[in-house]
């Protein structure tokens, strides 16, 4: 897709995975801009910097350079650009309505943008029978403000990962080693806290890919809490960034094997 959207990277690997982190931009259309209620550095709170490194690990990668505040790719067509505080964390985005014919080159984005991943799974699934996706998301945890205390830890694991978009009995096998993995990395200082489906279930996105393709993708939603930057202002602690990318990358060897096990019980699939 064209540049400042999406990033679609094909390389060549053995197995059918792809990385993604759709939330990863802060980019904006210059004609948008004067519309906007919020500084770049409000926006930018509401994103997801960063996941674009985590994800830059697998030769497959589909990263996001769009703002979540123009178009929402984890949102359907409809809900895509947020109207009402109610919609975005509270947050009034609009000064001034930009109106359907500004918005529809937006609108567009969103469109393209499922037409390209079509493409890209279908390619796989067609090559190899089937699609692993780790849909890569952070998450603010310190709503209070940037010197109150952190929200309550029951509530806000350290990775959450969400499942509810996929055939949880079929791809269990794939789900819970990497729940194992994810805990048992030796992460700098401390075993992190993964549970499931906690903060977030999935969104649109891993949604959309199990309607288009079914119990042959393997879509999860992977939401690492910002404990590896100041989610106020932006900075990261550059230790924790590297450990968050090889804690994600040292669960792909497990998980290349256990969904090509699963893979197995699907129709027509032979690995």
């Amino acid at each position: 897709m064209k540049n400042g959207e999406f990033i679609f990277i094909d390389g060549e690997t053995d197995h059918p995975f792809v990385a993604t982190a759709i939330h990863a931009g802060h980019h904006v259309r210059q004609e948008l801009k004067p519309l906007y209620n919020l500084q770049p550095k409000e926006r930018l709170r509401e994103e997801d910097p960063y996941t674009d490194y985590f994800a830059s690990f697998s030769p497959r990668q589909i990263i996001g350079n769009h703002s979540r505040f123009e178009v929402d790719i984890n949102r359907s067509r409809d809900t895509s650009v947020y109207r009402s505080p109610d919609e975005a964390w509270g947050l009034d985005v609009w000064s001034q309505w930009p109106g359907l014919d500004r918005l529809a080159y937006s609108y567009e984005i969103h469109r393209k943008f499922f037409e390209s991943v079509r493409e890209m799974l279908s390619r796989l699934i067609d090559r190899y029978g089937f699609v692993v996706i780790y849909d890569l998301h952070s998450y603010n945890f310190r709503r209070g403000g940037p010197f109150a205390p952190p929200d309550d830890p029951e509530l806000n694991p350290d990775i959450n990962l969400g499942t509810a978009n996929l055939n949880r009995e079929l791809w269990a096998p794939v789900i819970d080693g990497l729940i194992h993995d994810l805990q048992a990395f030796d992460f700098p200082g401390r075993t992190l806290d993964v549970r499931e489906n906690i903060k977030f279930r999935g969104g649109y996105f891993s949604q959309w890919v199990r309607e288009q393709f079914g119990d042959y993708s393997c879509a999860v939603a992977i939401e690492v809490k910002k404990f590896f930057m100041d989610e106020w202002t932006g900075r990261y602690d550059p230790k924790q960034l590297r450990a968050v990318r090889e804690l994600i990358q040292s669960t792909v060897p497990g998980m290349f094997s256990r969904s090509r096990r699963v893979s197995r019980q699907l129709p027509g699939v032979l690995v």
